[in-house]
């Protein structure tokens, strides 16, 4: 798999729910994707997303290299349950000098193993978990990711608090110390924003600040 000098390359070892997932979608972003799973049949049903498709029986380092893995600008390890699995291909994808990987645990110990072997960590199913407590603890939150464990970015609903009120006028920057970086409204996304512009009712912001700004604000909307 030669790199392309205009568009990132993607290796995906491990193809469950979650990396299966992920390949479409990068595939699908027109991304190059390779992807190395020991099923045969899992493998063939996404080569038609990628002709980059192995199947492997183990995951040793020769046998990575051979399928050119090293060629990749990023990894994802998306083999969480087999802990010893995910671990040792790891570290082989590490050693072979892929500049970002990135491995799925499913413990707080294995992520700690992996992030010592130097790939980033994610939590899938736990991070599902607290996106959907999140909404269902929030009328107005309809979505978030967390970029670290103290800022976040959220969708939320406008409620008539600020329905009638310019963006100037909110002044959530000041209040609440949050950014806007996006408004959307029925179908349109804007995100060069207007001082000027007045909320409407079910106008949806996403905004960017502390996670303890963000719930202030949220209890400020109700």
């Amino acid at each position: 798999m030669a790199k392309n000098k205009d568009s990132a390359s993607y290796g995906i070892i491990g193809l469950g729910r979650f990396g299966t997932a992920l390949a479409k979608s990068l595939a699908a972003a027109g991304k190059d994707v390779m992807i190395i799973d020991s099923s045969e049949a899992k493998v063939r049903e996404l080569r038609q997303y990628t002709e980059h498709a192995f199947v492997a029986h183990d995951l040793g380092r020769e046998t990575l290299e051979e399928a050119g893995i090293q060629n990749c600008d990023t990894v994802v390890v998306c083999i969480g349950e087999k802990i010893d699995t995910s671990i040792l291909t790891t570290l082989n994808v590490v050693s072979l000098g892929v500049p970002n990987v990135i491995a799925k645990a499913i413990s707080e110990d294995q992520g700690a193993v992996l992030e010592k072997i130097g790939a980033e960590v994610i939590y899938p199913e736990r991070d599902m978990a607290l996106r959907l407590a999140k909404r269902l603890l929030s009328s107005s939150v309809l979505d978030y990711i967390s970029l670290n464990s103290n800022i976040e970015i959220s969708e939320i609903r406008i409620t008539q608090k600020l329905v009638g009120r310019s963006v100037q006028e909110a002044d959530l920057r000041r209040k609440f110390g949050l950014n806007i970086i996006a408004i959307e409204r029925g179908e349109q996304t804007m995100t060069d924003i207007n001082p000027a512009h007045v909320f409407a009712v079910d106008d949806i912001i996403v905004v960017v600040g502390k996670n303890e700004s963000i719930q202030r604000f949220e209890e400020h909307l109700v």
